[in-house]
């Protein structure tokens, strides 16, 4: 019996750091998802203060940067065209 209660005891304090080992996990994601929330948050706030190039411009600037790539995109193919 005395070889029983030994292991039985034994059994018990692994039980107990299995149990704790366990609690510590759980505090540690709880951890973390407040983390993540807080960084998803955050990001989001970010993400709302962007604006895109072409939201930040007027039309007459888009139009004017549309017929600027063109000229640009016609002198590439020109130069091309030209090297065949």
């Amino acid at each position: 019996m005395n070889k029983l209660a030994q292991q039985t005891d034994k059994f018990r304090r692994l039980l107990d750091e299995v149990g704790s080992e366990v609690d510590d996990l759980k505090a540690e994601i709880r951890e973390l998802k407040r983390d993540n929330a807080r960084l998803k948050a955050k990001l989001e706030e970010e993400h709302e203060k962007q604006t895109d190039i072409f939201s930040a411009i007027t039309e007459s600037e888009r139009l004017a940067l549309r017929q600027h790539v063109k000229g640009l995109i016609s002198k590439i193919d020109h130069h091309l065209g030209a090297d065949s």
